[in-house]
């Protein structure tokens, strides 16, 4: 999570919009305000966002399938809000990937209250993680073992699980450099058998999803005439 914590609100009624950034703001935290869906979805792929408060019922692209856009690339809190109350609907709204649920009209009060208890458990979750070496920092990179995903600033970057499996074996290793013929026989689990460009291909690959400048990486390195090493920039 950023210094600043940074809260998405996605409601088409502008007077909840204006309320809740009294609040936001008293806090101390940064709000990016949306009226629908879409607008939402532009702002979490220019921004880093540690909270989306999403509201159901909305013009062009509805909360439910803004959650689920948000649930294919993103992992980040996300709480319903919705003038709907029936435990049905609740129930519809976390299975798509919500993580609470408000009904309106709400106590400005407890939304804020709701907000704090999801990044607090976030935030809790993580750490955990990274105590378990289930997660691995690299820059602004993280890679977690649990869910085998990679995302920078709560943004997945998709690997196929080949892929993957190269990035955990340097990330386990970091500091260490593997040849070739180590990451082949333990990722492909076979002889190396001269496949040196198979493994360059792959990483070749893994960094321009990666790397923010591919030609001159600074998570993978290559070391000439041995292979590869993981580390994080200085």
């Amino acid at each position: 999570m950023s210094s600043i914590t940074t809260i998405l609100l996605v409601d088409d009624e502008k007077e909840i919009i204006k309320l809740m950034e009294i609040y936001f703001l008293n806090e101390g935290y940064k709000l990016l305000k949306a009226n629908d869906g879409l607008e939402a979805l532009d702002l979490l792929a220019a921004n880093q966002v540690d909270l989306v408060i999403l509201d159901v019922m909305m013009p062009h692209l509805n909360g439910i399938e803004t959650c689920i856009k948000i649930r294919e690339s993103y992992d980040v809190p996300v709480i319903f809000l919705s003038a709907k109350s029936q435990d049905i609907d609740k129930i519809s709204g976390l299975s798509i990937g919500a993580d609470d649920y408000v009904t309106k009209p709400f106590n400005p009060l407890e939304l804020m209250a709701r907000v704090k208890s999801q990044l607090r458990r976030y935030d809790r979750f993580k750490r955990q993680l990274q105590s378990d070496g289930n997660i691995v920092e690299v820059d602004d990179l993280i890679i977690n073992f649990v869910t085998h995903t990679v995302t920078e600033d709560n943004k997945e970057i998709k690997l196929t699980p080949r892929e993957f499996a190269i990035l955990r074996l340097l990330a386990t290793n970091r500091g260490a450099v593997l040849g070739m013929d180590s990451i082949y026989q333990k990722v492909w689990n076979e002889p190396f058998m001269e496949s040196k460009n198979t493994v360059m291909v792959h990483i070749r690959k893994i960094r321009e999803k990666i790397e923010k400048d591919p030609q001159n990486p600074r998570i993978i390195k290559t070391v000439w005439g041995i292979g590869y090493k993981m580390e994080s920039a200085t």
